[in-house]
């Protein structure tokens, strides 16, 4: 069994300690992740884990023939090759074993039988057959295209320049050649930073079928819950396993954190105790005894560290402006480049307040629909309408140009940050990685991730009622995407976004929107998981009707909607044109489904009514708070708080309501 072990590895940069006698033991087998803040040293354990790093102190043994595969998170670039023959350079080594097979084949030709080196030669001709054999090495051809498919390359693509790909599609290059060398230990530096969701599941299921261990670090929940069994934490330089999922983990951790802060409160408590009685009787000589005993027992005590990266920190958007019911209304959008149709026939209202997510595969569209709704691109077919007061702040990869050079992380910051939060604002830049010195740091000299970084941190400190996000979890750890998420959720505004990881699509979509190059996107009205179910049974009908074209099938130029509880075709979601179902409805059923959608409409009437009703007042009252003949009368002000705690009630009791109401419209309408 091929392996790697640590044993009491240590490592240090300058003054600070990375590694703190790490032990670890890797082997086929094993599925894992590594855990940790930012800084705590995952890159430097895996480098060395490599053999790419040595470590100051320790052993690292790696059983002789064990093959070790290793992806950096970034810093790849090829040249000078097709996508298909880099990928087939993974087999470069193989090649030398099979030519080491042929010359030992050709020395036992010549060998004789009872000669002690003929059995050597044997072994090491089956230990070289065997290796061959199991690498795929003869299967290479049809494994390369399906390796490199799986991770997004269509069948045209194999045959560019590698040149002609970007930087994130390098590093998929890279990525399938590390998994083709079919190592016996995978070492994965964040392999999910440059995966739409589709490479992500593929990944997912070659992990999980991989027959040697691995180590991967990642920022996407979702794929390790998936792919692992346990969980190595690098932290305080310090390394602790854990089984099971990496949810597990979480669990397990947040538990231990919790305690881990108590006792660190405690300490605390303890320490300013004793340092208040030394400074208080220091200079009293009948208390010199005491005070030094409180001395020696200070300097027995060792500090607990809590991580910058362990606090949690928590994040709200400043309130979105009031607006009107409707955020967005879209009619007969279509957009071109050149002859290439990317958004086709699309048409759909969107309410205030929903969480849109926008998905298809890379090329789909997904960004081109963002910048037209955003109004960075205004070339287009069709028309396209923000409601009445909806006000858009937009994220995308390279808005972070926009950033002004020569200010700090922090002054660029404060420079969009409202008054209220101004006392937050380095936690804030904590929660998005900015910690320490780093806020001193001038913008011009940051990373491509640091900027986005810090351009989506800016838009979300801007107030606006309509958030554009294209993939805002790039380049977040676990701790950030938590504090954005929670933030976002809690956000009373509409957010539309594209995001590759499936946690913060699952946790924050409560709409989606399918988009698919040159095709009439699909309108899901209901959450990620609701979409995924509704995908599965597409795709099963029209595998079943063996043409690609199932029940499903619409004219070219119509809308599609999958409803709740329907069929492809049916009942499509609220202010979203669709084709009728060709479903005939006998006389009493279609006179109560009237009755049943006249109940709703009336029902959905009183309820905005009344919403509109219960905002004059409160602004009314707000109004009366202003006052200063109010805001000075202590009884006066505790009514006029009350009546608006009151009036907020209601309202959020009045908008769920109003929410499944709508839902409800959604599956009545025709």
């Amino acid at each position: 069994m091929a392996f790697v072990q640590f044993t009491d590895v240590s490592l240090a940069f300058g003054d600070r300690d990375i590694l703190k006698s790490v032990s670890l033991f890797l082997a086929p087998g094993t599925k894992a992740a590594l855990a940790g803040p930012n800084g705590a040293g995952k890159t430097t354990l895996l480098k060395i884990a490599a053999g790419l790093l040595s470590p100051d102190a320790g052993d690292r043994a790696i059983q002789k023939g064990a093959r070790i595969s290793y992806l950096p998170q970034t810093g790849v670039v090829y040249r000078g090759c097709t996508v298909y023959e880099e990928a087939e350079r993974a087999y470069q080594s193989l090649e030398s074993l099979v030519r080491e097979q042929e010359e030992i084949g050709r020395a036992l030709e010549l060998s004789v039988a009872d000669d002690p080196r003929t059995l050597a030669l044997v072994e090491e001709h089956h230990r070289l057959h065997e290796t061959v054999e199991g690498s795929g090495y003869w299967r290479r051809k049809d494994r390369i295209r399906e390796v490199l498919q799986g991770l997004g390359f269509r069948t045209g693509d194999l045959d560019r320049p590698v040149e002609e790909f970007s930087g994130g599609w390098q590093m998929r290059v890279a990525l399938a050649k590390v998994l083709l060398e079919n190592p016996d230990i995978l070492l994965l530096d964040e392999p999910t930073n440059y995966l739409d969701l589709e490479a992500r599941d593929w990944l997912e299921d070659f992990l999980r079928a991989f027959p040697g261990g691995f180590v991967v670090v990642s920022h996407d929940r979702s794929f390790l819950d998936s792919a692992v069994t346990q969980v190595y934490e690098l932290w305080n330089g310090k390394l602790t396993r854990y089984e099971g999922t990496y949810s597990a983990y979480e669990r397990t951790r947040e538990g231990e954190l919790e305690t881990l802060l108590k006792e660190w409160e405690k300490q605390r408590e303890e320490i300013a105790k004793l340092e208040d009685f030394i400074r208080r009787f220091r200079y009293q000589a009948s208390k010199a005894t005491l005070v030094q005993s409180r001395v020696k027992q200070l300097e027995r005590i060792v500090p607990i560290e809590i991580p910058e990266g362990m606090k949690r920190i928590h994040f709200r958007f400043p309130p979105a402006p009031k607006c009107g019911r409707i955020a967005l209304t879209v009619e007969g959008l279509s957009k071109a480049y050149g002859s290439t149709t990317v958004v086709r026939d699309l048409s759909l209202t969107l309410d205030s307040g929903w969480k849109v997510a926008f998905v298809g595969r890379n090329g789909a569209g997904k960004s081109t629909l963002m910048r037209l709704i955003a109004g960075v691109d205004r070339d287009f077919q069709g028309t396209l309408r923000l409601g009445s007061g909806v006000s858009t702040a937009y994220f995308a990869q390279d808005v972070a140009e926009s950033l002004d050079g020569s200010r700090t992380v922090e002054e660029e910051a404060l420079s969009v940050c409202p008054t209220d939060l101004i006392p937050s604002i380095r936690s804030l830049l904590g929660a998005f990685l900015f910690r320490g010195d780093d806020i001193y740091k001038s913008v011009r000299v940051l990373s491509g991730g640091e900027r986005s970084r810090l351009a989506l941190l800016k838009m979300l400190l801007h107030p606006a009622n309509l958030l554009v996000m294209d993939e805002p979890t790039n380049h977040l750890d676990l701790d950030s995407k938590d504090v954005l998420l929670a933030a976002l959720k809690a956000f009373q505004g509409t957010v539309l976004f594209v995001s590759h990881d499936r946690f913060f699509l699952e946790e924050l979509a409560d709409r989606v929107l399918e988009l698919e190059c040159g095709s009439v996107p699909r309108f899901y009205p209901g959450g990620y998981g609701y979409y995924r179910e509704k995908r599965a049974s597409l795709d099963a009908e029209a595998a079943e009707a063996g043409s690609g074209t199932s029940a499903a099938a619409r004219a070219p130029g119509t809308p599609r909607v999958v409803g709740p509880g329907t069929g492809p075709g049916a009942a499509p979601a609220r202010g979203l044109s669709a084709a009728p179902s060709g479903v005939a409805l006998s006389w009493e059923e279609e006179k109560a489904r009237k009755a049943a959608l006249r109940k709703l409409q009336k029902r959905e009437e009183e309820i905005l009514s009344r919403l509109s009703t219960l905002g004059a007042q409160k602004a009314a009252a707000e109004a009366e708070m202003g006052r200063p003949e109010n805001y000075s009368d202590g009884t006066r002000m505790k009514r006029l708080q009350e009546a608006v705690a009151s009036l907020d009630s209601e309202a959020e009791r009045l908008n769920l309501e109003w929410e499944d109401v709508a839902l409800r419209l959604s599956a009545e309408q025709q």
